[in-house]
C-alpha cells in the first residue's frame, strides 16, 4: 500500500526539517510537501490533496487559526495542530480544536533530543489514528461576537446568590517544559512535486536559513496502521457526518454563582479525549444555567491547555466553567475541569463535597484519567449519579462506568459512533453492556435535563 501523503506547515525551515524527519521514521508515511504560512497551505491542500497536515499556530502572513477555518470549508482532512505553551498558544489551539482540527502536539523544543523524540511519539500515534477516520466531525459554528439572545425556555436563568468560597491549591505544580519560540526568516514558496512512490527524503525546502540538525534518535517500532486499526483501544469511526450547528455565546447572561447549592442530590461525570473539546462545547453550553448539578470533567490534555479549555467553555456556558482546585468545595450549576497532569476525584469531609487533586501515577495512559474520576464516585451512593463517555481514543472510563452501573448509578450514558471523532472509548463502554443509554453528541445535554430535573 502507497504511504500516507502529509503536509507539514511551519514557518520555520529548521521546524518543517524535524517535524518531516519525524515523520519519515515511520514507513506508512511520505512528506508530499511543506508551507511556510497558511496562504501557502492552503493552496498546497487544494494541490497535492494530502491525507492529513500538521499546521503551525503562529505564522505570518496568515496564521495557523487562520488556515484551519479556511481549510475545514473546503476539505474533510484531518490537521494536527503544534502548539506552544504560551497563553496565546493555548487559548488558539482550544480554539482550533473546536473549530475542526482533529489534535494538537506540543510544539518540540529544538535543543533536547529527548523531547523530541517524545514528540515524535505522540505525533506518529495521532497521525496513525487520524488518517485512518474516514470521516470527520463538521465544523462546529461558533460565532465569537455577541449573539442574540438565549432561548429562555432552553437556558432560563437563575437570581445570583452569593460567590463560591475559594480555597487556594497548594499542591505542587509539575514543571513546564520550556519551549523555543524563535521565528525563522520566511521563505520562498514550495515548488516541490509529488512521489510518485515511498521517497526516503522529505520534500521539504532547503534548509537555508537554518543550521544542520543533528540525527533523530530512532523512535520505537509502533504498530503497522492495518493492525491498528484492529485494536478495540483505538477503533475509529466511519459513518455519516452529522449536520453542523452553530453555537453563540450567550448575551447579556448573568450566570448564578451557586455558593450556596451545595445540598446537591445529583453529580455528573463526564470523560473524553480526541474530539472531546468540541464535544464538550456541545453538551456543555447546552446545559440549562438552573442545572441543580455539578458537572466533574475529565479531558485528556496537558496541562496548561486545560485551564484555556474552561476559560473557554466558560465564555460560552450559562454554567459557571473552571480549572478544578485542590480542596475547592464543590457546588451544583459549577463545571469542573480537571487539570493536565492531576487526577480528579471526588472527596466528601464534614462541611460537604471537595475537589481533591492527586499526583497518583498514571491509569490507561492519562492523568487525569476518567476511570480514576469514575471510581471516586463508587462510595457516594447517597448522589444520583450520571456518568458519561464521549469521543476518545482507548478504553479509559469503560472500567469506570462497569463499576458506577453495578454500585447503582442512574444514568450511564455513551456518545453512538456516528458522532464521534473517534469511537474508541464509548466502544469499549457500549461493548461491554455498561453503557445502558447510547445517543449522539447532540441528545446528550437534554438527556442529562431530564434525568436530572425529572
Amino acid at each position: 500500500m502507497a504511504p500516507y501523503r502529509i503536509l507539514v506547515v511551519d514557518d520555520s525551515a529548521f521546524m518543517r526539517k524535524i517535524i518531516s524527519d519525524l515523520i519519515l521514521q515511520d514507513p506508512q508515511f511520505t512528506i508530499v510537501a511543506t508551507a511556510d504560512n497558511g496562504e501557502e497551505a492552503i493552496k498546497a491542500v487544494t494541490q497535492w490533496k494530502p491525507d492529513a497536515v500538521t499546521l503551525d499556530l503562529e505564522m505570518p502572513l496568515m496564521n495557523g487559526l487562520e488556515a484551519l477555518q479556511h481549510i475545514m470549508k473546503d476539505h474533510s482532512i484531518p490537521i494536527i495542530m503544534l502548539s506552544g505553551i504560551s497563553e496565546d498558544n493555548t487559548r488558539d489551539t482550544i480554539k482550533a480544536l473546536q473549530y475542526g482540527a482533529f489534535d494538537f502536539i506540543r510544539k518540540p523544543s529544538s535543543s533536547i533530543s529527548h523531547d523530541i523524540h517524545q514528540v515524535g511519539e505522540q505525533l506518529l500515534e495521532k497521525l496513525k489514528i487520524a488518517v485512518l477516520t474516514k470521516r470527520h466531525q463538521p465544523v462546529i459554528q461558533i460565532q465569537e461576537a455577541e449573539a442574540s439572545k438565549v432561548d429562555a425556555a432552553i437556558k432560563p436563568l437563575l437570581s445570583p446568590v452569593s460567590e463560591p468560597q475559594k480555597y487556594e491549591d497548594t499542591t505542587p505544580k509539575p514543571a513546564a517544559p520550556i519551549i523555543s519560540e524563535r521565528k525563522k526568516p520566511l521563505l520562498q514558496p514550495s515548488k516541490d512535486k509529488p512521489l510518485p512512490a515511498r521517497s526516503t527524503t522529505p520534500l521539504h525546502k532547503p534548509l537555508n536559513d537554518a543550521a544542520p540538525s543533528k540525527p533523530l534518535p530512532a523512535l520505537k517500532a509502533k504498530p503497522a496502521l492495518s493492525q491498528l486499526s484492529s485494536l478495540p483501544k483505538e477503533t475509529v469511526a466511519k459513518a455519516k457526518p452529522a449536520q453542523s450547528r452553530v453555537i453563540q455565546p450567550p448575551n447579556n447572561v448573568v450566570k448564578p454563582l451557586s455558593g450556596t447549592a451545595s445540598n446537591f442530590r445529583h453529580i455528573v461525570a463526564i470523560g473524553t479525549s480526541t474530539g472531546g473539546p468540541r464535544a464538550l462545547h456541545e453538551v456543555i453550553c447546552s446545559l440549562p444555567a438552573n442545572f441543580p448539578s455539578p458537572v466533574l470533567v475529565v479531558q485528556h490534555m496537558p496541562p496548561k491547555f486545560t485551564k484555556s479549555l474552561a476559560q473557554r467553555l466558560d465564555s460560552f456556558s450559562p454554567l459557571q466553567v473552571v480549572e478544578a482546585t485542590n480542596g475547592e468545595k464543590v457546588t451544583a450549576g459549577v463545571v469542573y475541569i480537571a487539570p493536565g497532569g492531576y487526577h480528579m476525584m471526588l472527596g466528601k469531609d464534614t462541611d460537604g463535597y471537595r475537589i481533591k487533586l492527586t499526583e497518583q501515577p498514571v491509569r490507561n495512559g492519562h492523568r487525569p484519567s476518567v476511570d480514576v474520576l469514575f471510581e471516586s464516585l463508587i462510595d457516594h451512593q447517597e448522589l444520583k449519579r450520571h456518568a458519561v463517555i464521549m469521543t476518545g481514543m482507548g478504553s479509559d472510563g469503560a472500567k469506570g462506568m462497569m463499576q458506577l452501573a453495578q454500585s447503582g448509578a442512574v444514568s450511564t450514558i455513551a456518545e453512538s459512533e456516528e458522532t464521534c471523532v473517534v469511537y474508541g472509548m464509548p466502544r469499549c463502554a457500549i461493548e461491554g453492556g455498561y453503557a445502558r443509554t447510547v445517543l449522539p453528541l447532540q441528545h446528550i445535554a437534554s438527556e442529562l435535563v431530564n434525568a436530572v430535573l425529572k
